[in-house]
């Protein structure tokens, strides 16, 4: 088996990357693994704190050992979340052909190195497969094969192969025209309107978050490829509440599978799991519709209605000024 590279990007959360790291040392395959970190540099506005965060991570990611060969990149200056993976992998995929990618807040299986290489090794020559994918948002998929697949591209201790990556298109108006052009596109994209994927390609389109992993989804559902996906997740992240990119927890719990089963298996017809695409919509639907609605506004719509309520309140102070100038 010629292994793929680890690629791993830190940035100012020690704890996290510590975490990680130790979890993907316990790894079957992690001392035949190369590992490549990419360390992100402080902002320029960065507090005395925030820069100490940074310093520990690097004098962490130095000391770090079990691994065929360690590489080590560090930015003097921050590049944020998306430019640093975009690049990164892009660097490193060039050369070698294929990488799994992990960020510092996922930790792993000892399964997992193994489930993405065979993975990796199975669909090597299948265009249409271009993402291998650690986590499964069903806890546990009622389903008798150890993987499935859905359309699209994720982010959550994940792999690809250089021609898979080569279809990532960065420019998310592009993305965004085409899919709002294509009936069957949209419905794909949106899980029939049960996730607010619309919203976030707008809001990385607007500047208001800096998504990597929004476009790389939209880039596979735009040349209709697919996503590999275990029965039972691989992977945790441990990152919500505390990193620049994270969201609520209750949404993506997932417990760790040790399942051996998930480091051998078959490969599986190449086809989107209509089954799994109804329970991923049940689930969408349930937490977006009911638990996340006020979350489905963007940044401009929230700013909107607070303008909106300032406007409110000023027209009824101006109002009563009047009334009493009136009554004096």
């Amino acid at each position: 088996m010629n292994l793929a590279p680890i690629i791993l990007f830190v940035y100012n959360r020690p704890w996290h990357t510590q975490q990680t790291v130790e979890t993907l040392q316990h790894c079957e395959l992690a001392t035949k693994s190369d590992l490549y970190i990419f360390a992100d540099g402080p902002k320029a506005d960065a507090t005395e704190e925030q820069r100490i965060k940074i310093t520990d991570v690097r004098n962490y990611i130095h000391t770090i050992k079990g691994f065929s060969h360690i590489f080590i990149e560090e930015a003097e200056k921050n590049k944020g979340l998306a430019n640093s993976v975009i690049t990164g992998v892009s660097k490193i995929i060039e050369k070698k052909g294929k990488v799994i990618v992990l960020e510092d807040d996922i930790v792993v299986s000892s399964h997992f190195l193994k489930y993405m290489n065979q993975s990796l090794d199975l669909y090597e020559n299948v265009e249409k497969v271009v993402c291998i994918n650690g986590f499964s948002i069903i806890k546990d998929a009622p389903i008798k094969e150890h993987t499935y697949f859905q359309y699209g591209a994720d982010c959550w201790g994940w792999a690809t192969w250089k021609r898979g990556w080569d279809i990532f298109n960065p420019d998310g108006q592009s993305l965004m025209n085409y899919i709002l052009h294509n009936r069957t596109l949209k419905k794909r994209f949106t899980y029939d309107g049960s996730y607010p994927y619309l919203e976030m390609l707008q809001s990385q389109i607007d500047g208001e978050i800096d998504s990597w992993a929004i476009r790389w989804y939209a880039s596979a559902i735009v040349k209709e490829c697919l996503c590999l996906y275990p029965s039972r997740s691989l992977v945790q992240n441990i990152g919500f509440g505390d990193g620049t990119h994270c969201d609520d927890p209750n949404c993506y719990e997932a417990t760790i599978t040790a399942d051996e089963s998930l480091s051998d298996f078959p490969m599986i017809p190449v086809r989107d799991s209509w089954y799994m695409r109804k329970e991923w919509k049940k689930l969408f639907k349930k937490l977006y519709t009911i638990r996340r609605k006020p979350c489905r506004k963007t940044t401009k719509t929230i700013l909107r209605g607070i303008m909106n309520n300032i406007k409110t309140h000023l027209s009824s102070y101006i109002d009563t000024n009047e009334k009493r100038k009136k009554n004096l």
